[in-house]
This record gives structure tokens, sequence and C-alpha cells, in this order.
């Protein structure tokens, strides 16, 4: 049975790559429960904005940062473009699992600016 860390990270990669369905069956409970504001909080529904996406930005890219698993929550900080070319934004996931399974998702983005004042960077 693969890690909390890495049924996260998996969970993200599909998404990206337009894999939303296949994650969504592999990964997601059945009272699946999200908090992005932009969509109604079923797994139906994000997924289908997920899928959107895809088809709308078929050259994004996520890179993984760090990964902090604690208990049933995995945390996972990451740097999505949507067009290869332009900076993108860094990206925070708070997974909660039940057993092997997504229950509830909460996700926060940033937007990186072009020329930031800070010379570490998001990541």
């Amino acid at each position: 049975m693969p890690s909390l860390h890495d049924v996260a990270v998996d969970f993200l990669q599909r998404v990206a790559a337009g894999q939303a369905r296949a994650a969504f069956e592999r990964y997601v409970a059945a009272d699946f429960r999200h908090h992005n504001l932009h969509f109604a909080g079923d797994a139906a529904s994000l997924m289908t904005a997920m899928e959107a996406n895809a088809r709308e930005f078929p050259e994004k890219r996520l890179t993984v940062h760090q990964v902090i698993t604690e208990g049933d929550r995995v945390v996972v900080l990451s740097h999505v473009r949507h067009i290869p070319t332009e900076p993108g934004f860094a990206l925070v996931h708070i997974f909660r699992f039940q057993s092997d399974r997504i229950v509830e998702l909460w996700d926060l983005a940033q937007p990186i600016p072009p020329n930031s004042p800070n010379e570490h960077g998001p990541f």
C-alpha cells in the first residue's frame, strides 16, 4: 500500500497531467468534500473543473517542492505553471485521509510576481 505522501503527490501529478478522472477514481472517497471557494464542494464539481483546466492548459507543469505528513494530513507545496514560459504560482494543498482515501481537500494559491523583492523566492 502506498504511503499517504505518495498518494497525495500522485493525485496532484495525475490531475496536472490531465488525468483528473483517473485520480479521483483511484484516490477519492465517496464522501469527499473540498474547500475551493470557486466551485461547489462535491467531488464531481471539482473533478469537472480540473478536467476543464487541463483542456484549457494542456502544457501545465507541476513541480512538488515540499511534502509534510502528520497523522491523517498531508500538506504539499508545489509550483504550478499553466503555461511553461510564465512564472505560475505557488500552491499549497492540504489533504485529509481516512484509510488510504482522500476525504477532504483545501487548496491555496499565490501568483508568483515576475520581479519579487524577495531574493529567496517562494520555494
